[in-house]
């Protein structure tokens, strides 16, 4: 690569009478501009960065564009077809360059299309009760009963190839089954819910992903089995690290009490089930809930906290010290210690990454190659994508890479000895480094928070003004005394002797809870915009590369996306009109310009309306529609801000009246064919396109849909060809139940990068 990026260099420097020279005369100075850089990326190797790039674009291109199931075989043989004159093309470096990079993005097809075909399932395609056995994977406790992940055996006879492999479903009673336990009980499964909204978070893409195929609740008894047959070894240790996991949960937890032990917890063992939802929300708001999620601060810090251990304990002994690569020997046991610490932690999908990240960077270290680099950043994203191609669409990837460019992008600017000065006595060096270590968290804060802010804001629609000041003031307590305290307790569990520092890490982390309530309360702790589309998120992301990957003056060529993206972002698409998937409600845009509830849409859905709208408003404080808006047994009538009208129909009985007079006529039941007047969205045309979202124009509206008619997905379900149901209303409860059990974790809030502790950079975070 950096021959060829050599070549390029010199091909766009050739003297005059070359190919370049046709080229007008006023374009000489940004060829010479664009030479220079060039010339500057090769001395840098700041080539190879783009191959990732081109593998991510391949990934994309499969996710986003790809209409049904590609065949493996036609992106492999497009690489090979990429390569193939690649050793002809010595004499032509643009051309060489732009080979390897298609064959990157045929790459990456070809993972994405390969991920797609080997996690295929069965899904559930309708609501189901019935009996169910299968084997519990793992389990995570909550303050109430649990969520239990259970691979099934049998259910509802159900034949195996229609029968879902895996479900995630909740139990409210005790006793709760335990990791490993084949459980008989029976459950109340449906289909994993879509996007509540268009363009909103899909739990049914990352249940296809996860290989769950249904989401529902285990109703009445639970009895424990023998197994048929026993469960694949690799399940079986599954089980028992889930159990372990759980039961040091729960000794942590009961180390301290309350959410300090549950917030505790979760650092060591990645279980957040026991944390409440006032606490989940004062540190979201302090903008430091990525400290709770297993992810780059923790990587970092456990294989800092053994590599640091090691390199002291054999520094001691002066035949080591003098003798032995004590360096080298430190960073392959701390290699192997936060290899463990992860697995011990549930290998969540942010810690994998971040454990990619940690293993390049100490590896380097073995092969006496700088750690800290946009090409081990590269390879850890080449690793990440190739295993989980499908962690491209996802917050936890996008903001984890982002915020890790963007600190190594910035590393001279947020240099830890920026106050030291060379000759200064004890006192300066002292203040000095007191000031640096300050001024370095505060920027490695902000150009965090600035790299991680397109895409929190696009998935989450919120941001943390005082982010800022919440992570300069736990961090210090996180890095110096909890996470050192997780792993010394760790190491004193098997021997009994860890519950005084679980105690002591509980009590860092009440401070940290003190300061996190703190600045919840102050005003406008958490601001809410409106969503924007993904034009505006491909020019940001295309912008924040750019201006991380060149050294060079090329950064200068990320403005315009930057700029355009800023500028689309600030015209974002509002809807007067939400409808949930299932027809049971629906949110109006009221004569005071903001959305009321009508019908009785979950609250996660009435959620994702308010934030797609930037309504920073709870659920539960929405009002009834004004303006003529009444509800009664056969449905709901509102009116939109010119006055049409719109009724959602519970009962058949209310079309014959609503019909005629309704502009928009909303019903999980199917519309007659008399209903020819206003705009209908009908149980037919939910269960083909999915939620729908409405603008009101004098002309009429125009609609959006969560689904697309043009492609088919793999884990898009075909409409369900059943007769109308008698209860419609029960599919709208049902859909409720469904968005609160599979509502995205507060884990999947932080991803691995809402703050400057996902990922590692320099300064470490």
């Amino acid at each position: 690569m950096r021959r060829i990026g050599a070549r390029l260099a010199g091909s766009a420097v050739s003297p005059a009478g070359s190919r370049a020279s046709a080229l007008p005369a006023s374009l000489a100075p940004i060829r010479r501009w664009m030479a220079e850089g060039i010339r500057r990326e090769v001395e840098q190797r700041r080539l190879f960065p783009w191959l990732a790039v081109a593998f991510g674009a391949g990934i994309l291109a499969q996710f986003v564009a790809a209409d049904g199931r590609p065949i493996l075989v036609a992106p492999l043989v497009g690489a090979a077809l990429a390569l193939a004159p690649a050793p002809a093309l010595g004499a032509r470096p643009a051309a060489l360059a732009l080979a390897l990079g298609m064959a990157a993005a045929f790459l990456g097809f070809a993972a994405a299309t390969w991920r797609v075909s080997q996690v295929a399932a069965p899904i559930l395609p309708r609501i189901t009760i019935g009996p169910l056995v299968g084997m519990v994977e793992a389990l995570d406790e909550r303050e109430v009963g649990a969520r239990l992940l259970i691979r099934v055996e049998s259910f509802a006879g159900l034949a195996a190839e229609v029968r879902p492999a895996r479900v995630r479903v909740s139990f409210r009673r005790t006793p709760i089954p335990r990791p490993g336990d084949v459980v008989a009980a029976t459950a109340r499964l449906l289909p994993p819910p879509e996007a509540a909204r268009p363009g909103g978070y899909d739990f049914a893409r990352d249940a296809y992903f996860q290989g769950i195929g249904a989401v529902g609740s285990l109703v009445g008894a639970v009895s424990i089995r023998a197994p048929t047959e026993p469960p694949p070894l690799h399940l079986r240790l599954a089980a028992m690290l889930d159990d372990a996991r759980n039961a040091l949960t729960r000794r942590i937890a009961q180390a301290e009490g309350g959410q300090a032990g549950a917030v505790a917890a979760a650092l060591v063992t990645g279980k957040r089930g026991l944390i409440g939802p006032e606490t989940n929300d004062a540190l979201r708001a302090a903008g430091i809930y990525h400290v709770v999620s297993i992810s780059g601060l923790h990587m970092v810090l456990a294989a800092g906290v053994v590599f640091w251990l090691v390199r002291a304990v054999l520094a001691l002994v002066p035949y080591c010290a003098l003798v032995w690569p004590i360096k080298k020997i430190a960073a392959g046991l701390a290699m192997l210690g936060v290899t463990a610490y992860c697995a011990f932690s549930g290998w969540d999908i942010a810690a994998e990454r971040s454990l990619f990240m940690t293993l390049i960077m100490l590896g380097a270290i073995l092969v006496d190659r700088p750690a800290l680099s946009m090409r081990n950043l590269a390879l850890a994203a080449l690793v990440a994508l190739a295993r989980e191609p499908e962690g491209l669409l996802g917050p936890s990837f996008q903001m984890s890479f982002g915020a890790v460019a963007g600190l190594i992008a910035c590393a001279r600017l947020i240099d830890g000895r920026l106050f030291v000065r060379p000759g200064a006595g004890r006192i300066g060096r002292l203040v000095g480094t007191g000031l640096s270590a300050i001024t370095g968290t505060l920027a490695t804060t902000l150009v965090a928070q600035v790299a991680t802010a397109p895409f929190a804001t696009y998935h989450f629609q919120t941001i943390q003004p005082f982010g800022l000041v919440g992570n300069a003031l736990t961090l210090p307590l996180v890095s110096l005394v909890v996470m050192p305290s997780a792993v010394i307790g760790c190491l004193a569990y098997p021997f009994a002797l860890d519950r005084p520092i679980w105690w002591l890490m509980g009590q860092a982390v009440g401070g940290m809870l003190a300061i996190a309530q703190w600045i919840a309360g102050f005003e406008r702790a958490t601001l809410v915009l409106p969503a924007f589309g993904t034009t505006a998120l491909i020019l940001l992301t295309a912008g924040l590369l750019l201006a991380t990957l060149p050294v060079s003056r090329l950064r200068w060529l990320a403005a315009p996306p930057i700029l355009l993206g800023l500028w689309l972002a600030a015209l974002p698409d509002r809807y007067d009109l939400y409808v949930d998937r299932q027809g049971g409600g629906a949110a109006v845009r009221g004569p005071d310009g903001r959305l009321a509830a009508l019908g009785s849409p979950s609250g996660f859905v009435l959620e994702q309306w308010l934030k797609a709208d930037g309504d920073g408003r709870r659920p539960g404080a929405l009002a009834a529609p004004t303006g003529g808006g009444h509800c009664d047994r056969l449905g709901c009538t509102a009116r939109l801000p010119d006055g049409r009208a719109v009724a959602l129909i519970r009962d058949r009985r209310a079309f014959a009246e609503d019909c005629p007079r309704a502009a928009v006529l909303i019903t999980g039941l199917t519309a007659p064919p008399t209903c020819t007047g206003p705009f209908v969205i009908d149980r037919k045309i939910l269960s083909e396109r999915g939620a729908v979202a409405l603008r009101a124009e004098a002309a009429g509206f125009t609609a959006r849909y969560a689904r697309s008619l043009d492609r088919g997905l793999p884990w898009r379900l075909r409409p369900d060809p059943r007769p109308t149901p008698q209860r419609p209303m029960t599919a709208a409860a049902d859909s409720s139940r469904a968005d609160d059990s599979v509502a995205p974790t507060d884990a999947d809030r932080a991803g691995a990068g809402s703050g400057p502790g996902d990922a590692p950079a320099a300064p470490l975070q």
